[in-house]
């Protein structure tokens, strides 16, 4: 197992997170289930794990498919091809892997997402973008392309927060993409001191 999987999955057991029945299947890349049952599920249920999600998580019947999708990008974020271009109301994102089973599951979760926005039912991991854009999902125009390798995303607003909040979370993803695991503890121990320096 990679040190950078080693570490993160010792920092999520130590956070008390649970994924339910959840798996991360043994990957070429040595990740071999550092993500099994008891490790990610429950979050948003108050402790520690409830004070870092916040108050936007809903766990729902849906949670731990969604979160199995999160894992097995993480695990092979290597072969995963992301560009953003900003536009003035919005952004415009391509997100493609040459891996078809990744591919598969970048669509997937393309397909979750759009439908937890328009129904309002918020899945946010450490994200201070996410609320935000699921207060306000009235105000955003989505377009879904399929490209065969992935998704090509376009959202814009005609509100300038709701802008500035899209633009800022395409970054987010595409620092999940570039970095894996590595990011999503960053975006962890960030939410861990913002939550400490408000107390």
């Amino acid at each position: 197992m990679k040190r950078s999987h080693r570490l993160a999955a010792g920092l999520i057991a130590s956070l008390g997170f649970t994924l339910g029945t959840a798996t991360v299947h043994a990957h070429p890349d040595g990740m071999e289930g550092g993500m099994g049952p008891g490790m990610m599920g429950g979050m948003g249920h108050g402790g520690m794990a409830g004070g870092m999600m916040g108050r936007h998580m809903q766990h729902d019947e849906a949670f731990a498919a969604d979160m199995r999708l999160v894992h097995e990008m993480l695990a092979y974020h290597e072969r995963i091809k992301r560009t953003v271009t900003n536009l003035p109301d919005g952004i415009r994102t391509v997100t493609e892997s040459d891996d078809a089973r990744v591919a598969q599951f970048i669509t997937a979760h393309v397909a979750s997402m759009e439908k937890r926005l328009d129904e309002g039912r918020v899945f946010n991991l450490f994200s201070p973008t996410l609320p935000v854009l699921f207060e306000k999902k009235d105000k955003i125009n989505t377009k879904v392309e399929s490209t065969g390798k992935g998704v090509i995303v376009t959202q814009t607003s005609g509100d300038a927060e709701v802008v500035a909040a899209l633009q800022a979370h395409a970054l987010e993803v595409s620092e999940l993409a570039r970095d894996g695991m590595v990011a999503m503890m960053r975006d962890m121990r960030a939410n861990m001191m913002g939550a400490a320096q408000r107390r």
